[in-house]
């Protein structure tokens, strides 16, 4: 009898957490929800995510607030995401910067893209450019290489901070191209197309890598040439300009993927809401206008296809980075 009695408490104690998870799913979300961006406020990831982050909470019925972490090319901010506590109030910004770069720079970013995250969806992906200042001499990709080719070790890029997409960017196509660079960091993108606009005196940089949000207006103004795109097919925003790839560095392509990730053992049925109204936000007239003017192409999935782009991702970057030779310990 007593057996008996023992065995129907443990069926009853299951029966009770089951319940108490499912409405905790179904009251999901009772609060606002952190948005955590892993750098500081005003770049191409902030507008990204400040996108879809409004009509997010419109779907999920709370204000989604925005957080910015900035700090050691987003492994800070990303960090702390990983240790949030998983139960859906705390979400951030999945980017290749910081799940597939990060890993592979620092010998000890302090989390495991594949292991201490739940994939919630992405967002969208868009390219970087190759821009430079409007004296250069180089009018496209293939005199930029035989320029840089004539005088080894002499050209200087700019980045938005060591360890960023912009920075290993650059080391890929000197890689790719079978040039000489020489990478000069900035505090973010802001600082490194503006001392680019500068005069070409005392060391100002020639060129830079930066996102298209960043240089496609500035490029318009004639503030600096756009030379090229790093995707695999030229950017719907700005179709005149040419991929690398098509510019003598065959198979050249990296480009940017944004999505949203959540700490790892946020409850599935959690999981599920997030993905399903950050697709509803991503079918949106409004949002995909929004998301195309910043140059960014909408990218919906499941979360098991972001789970896999993330370890694609980190495998393919990784490679870059351990060719290039880059650190930043």
């Amino acid at each position: 009898m007593k057996s008996i009695r023992r065995r129907a408490f443990v069926a009853g104690s299951a029966a009770l957490l089951a319940s108490g998870g499912r409405t905790h799913a179904e009251d999901y979300p009772s609060r606002p929800v952190t948005f955590i961006v892993p750098f500081p406020p005003g770049g191409s990831t902030t507008i990204v995510v400040r996108s879809v982050s409004d009509r997010l909470g419109e779907l999920l019925g709370q204000q989604v607030i925005i957080d910015n972490r900035g700090g050691a090319g987003g492994t800070v901010g990303t960090k702390a995401l990983a240790r949030s506590e998983p139960d859906g109030y705390t979400i951030g910004l999945g980017y290749s910067g910081t799940l597939a770069i990060g890993p592979n720079l620092y010998s000890n970013p302090g989390y495991d893209p594949r292991k201490d995250f739940a994939a919630i969806g992405r967002i969208a992906t868009a390219p970087n450019t190759l821009v430079v200042h409007p004296s250069f001499q180089a009018k496209n990709v293939a005199e930029l290489i035989a320029y840089a080719k004539a005088n080894p070790g002499k050209v200087n890029y700019g980045s938005a901070g060591v360890g960023t997409v912009s920075h290993i960017c650059g080391e890929y196509f000197a890689n790719a191209a079978g040039i000489k660079l020489v990478h000069v960091p900035y505090k973010g993108t802001g600082p490194a197309l503006s001392d680019l606009i500068g005069d070409l005196i005392g060391g100002h940089i020639p060129m830079a890598f930066a996102p298209i949000p960043a240089t496609y207006s500035n490029s318009k103004e004639g503030n600096m040439r756009m030379l090229a795109v790093t995707s695999a097919k030229r950017s719907t925003l700005a179709p005149e300009i040419p991929t690398i790839a098509e510019q003598g560095v065959p198979g050249f392509e990296a480009v940017l993927r944004y999505g949203i990730v959540a700490p790892a053992g946020t409850p599935a049925p959690i999981v599920a809401r997030l993905n399903k109204a950050l697709n509803e936000a991503l079918a949106s007239d409004e949002i995909r206008k929004r998301l195309a003017l910043e140059g960014a192409e909408p990218l919906p999935s499941t979360p098991a296809e972001y789970a896999a782009d993330i370890d694609r991702e980190e495998r393919e970057w990784g490679k870059v980075v351990k060719e290039s030779g880059a650190k930043a310990d």
